[in-house]
């Protein structure tokens, strides 16, 4: 049995869906090609950040789940902190002082 909440979200994304429909019939031949070159270019842009993303989101994982590469981390950030000076507030800021 699914909760009124889930209805509501199915029956607005549907509806959302259908001016979507409705919105692109309505273009005309070159405009729906312009929209897909924009699209296209869109999701080119978004693939390659997410590409360029993916070695953080990686250190982010292991930095969460394996503690040697927290504690690398950690001392890595305190040996900047030796030799780069920076404010004491900024330091607290990212907990590393």
């Amino acid at each position: 049995m699914q909760s009124t909440g889930s209805l509501s979200q199915a029956s607005l994304k549907e509806r959302i869906t259908a001016f979507g429909n409705q919105r692109w019939e309505r273009l005309t031949d070159p405009q729906k090609a312009y929209a897909k070159k924009a699209w296209g270019i869109l999701t080119f842009k978004w693939r390659w950040q997410i590409a360029m993303n993916i070695p953080y989101l990686a250190i982010f994982i292991l930095d969460r789940t394996i503690p040697a590469v927290h504690k690398f981390n950690m001392n890595l950030l305190s040996s900047l902190m030796t030799k780069l000076p920076i404010p004491e507030f900024l330091s607290s800021m990212i907990a590393a002082g």
